[in-house]
């Protein structure tokens, strides 16, 4: 389960997805995540079916990889398809005593359940195309106006760039953590819902300790270079937009325009 989380890590590729501007990423996850809760009806699942999957080919990233970070939520989508199908009101399709199954249930599980899973490999192909450097590097260019308001954008650029680091190598700890107590013994399987807590407890605590440790160490290194802040540091490789970056920026607005008109028609 832990392989198969996605979140943070980065698939090294050329492809012209690669190649954008990370700020052209970011709205593009943006939009899609509206055009996600916007779709109501089969015609806009399918052009954003169509849509996810241009992306998916521009991206060069094989498909199984980015439907792999759906296993982390399975039992999210279980429920979430179980709880829609059971207490959603309507025409009544099945009834076995107390349990009622109605029409608008079942075309809420499945949309609920599509969404979701929309949303997980829409928003992996934005990680998985571009490194942690350049998507914070994108949030903080993006988000400069708001330093006005004197909202600390550099601030939370580098937790967020620092927290996408710290995914994956927590996550490798965390399977170390794991083989090394299961080979002196520890049973992380068995019991019920209590005992599976408590056998959490060989691996939580060795877990924080290493964590809180990195934390030490990386906030010693940061003093150590004098680090202050944002203000007044440049960018070894400053962001520039460029001729394809324009292009998908109006295929991104094209895009949500279809979806926003296809919402209002049907």
């Amino acid at each position: 389960m832990l392989r198969d989380i996605t979140i943070g890590q980065y698939y090294p590729e050329k492809s012209v997805i690669h190649s954008l501007d990370p700020r052209v990423k970011l709205a593009g996850a943006l939009i899609f995540i509206v055009s996600v809760f916007l779709f109501e009806n089969i015609i806009g699942f399918l052009v954003m079916t169509a849509f996810l999957a241009m992306c998916i080919k521009l991206s060069k990233v094989p498909f199984k990889y980015m439907v792999k970070g759906l296993k982390a939520i399975l039992v999210i989508l279980i429920l979430t398809a179980v709880l829609n199908l059971l207490w959603s009101p309507g025409e009544t399709l099945v009834q076995f005593s107390f349990i009622r199954i109605t029409k608008q249930g079942v075309y809420n599980s499945l949309y609920m359940v599509i969404r979701l899973s929309y949303l997980v490999i829409g928003t992996s192909i934005m990680t998985l195309t571009t490194t942690p450097t350049r998507l914070t590097d994108g949030m903080e260019k993006g988000l400069h106006f708001l330093n006005r308001c004197k909202v600390p954008v550099h601030e939370i650029a580098m937790m967020m760039s620092i927290a996408l680091r710290f995914i994956p190598i927590l996550m490798e700890e965390t399977d170390k953590i794991m083989k090394a107590q299961m080979a002196r013994g520890a049973d992380f399987e068995s019991g019920n819902i209590f005992q599976k807590a408590k056998n959490m407890i060989p691996l939580l605590v060795p877990l924080f300790v290493a964590a809180w440790r990195r934390a030490s160490d990386l906030a010693m290194a940061m003093e150590a270079r004098c680090y202050h802040g944002g203000e007044g540091r440049t960018k070894m490789k400053p962001l520039k937009y460029q001729q394809m970056d324009k292009k998908a920026y109006g295929v991104l607005f094209f895009y949500l325009l279809v979806m926003i008109v296809l919402k209002v028609i049907l």
